[in-house]
């Protein structure tokens, strides 16, 4: 009879507990309905620093030779050549068409 009745009232504990978090989980889903979308290209149109697209390198000087990231480049100028040449890189994370932003641009 014990038995029966802990499980019953760790049941009633599951039961509440699990009311509580739905009630929370619904008001917190509430409030981010009302954030817009836009807030990251917000955050990057209000970035002080000027930006502006770095000069691709001549064709002659670099080559697609499978290099796909940051760490493989040695300039700016090298990452934009790779990223308008060579199919598959992985470096303009936002896709905004400027490489290495961290790094080298």
């Amino acid at each position: 009879m014990k038995t029966l009745l802990r499980f019953l009232m760790m049941g009633v504990l599951v039961w509440f507990g699990y009311k509580i978090f739905d009630a929370r989980s619904r008001l917190a889903q509430s409030q981010l309905d009302h954030v817009p979308a836009q807030v990251s290209q917000r955050k990057l149109a209000s970035d002080p620093r000027p930006r502006s697209a770095p000069a691709p390198a001549p064709a002659s000087q670099f080559k697609c030779d499978g290099r796909i990231h940051c760490s493989q480049m040695k300039s700016c100028a090298e990452a934009t050549w790779f990223l308008n040449q060579c199919p598959g890189t992985r470096m303009d994370g936002d896709h905004d068409g400027i490489p290495c932003e961290q790094q080298w641009c």
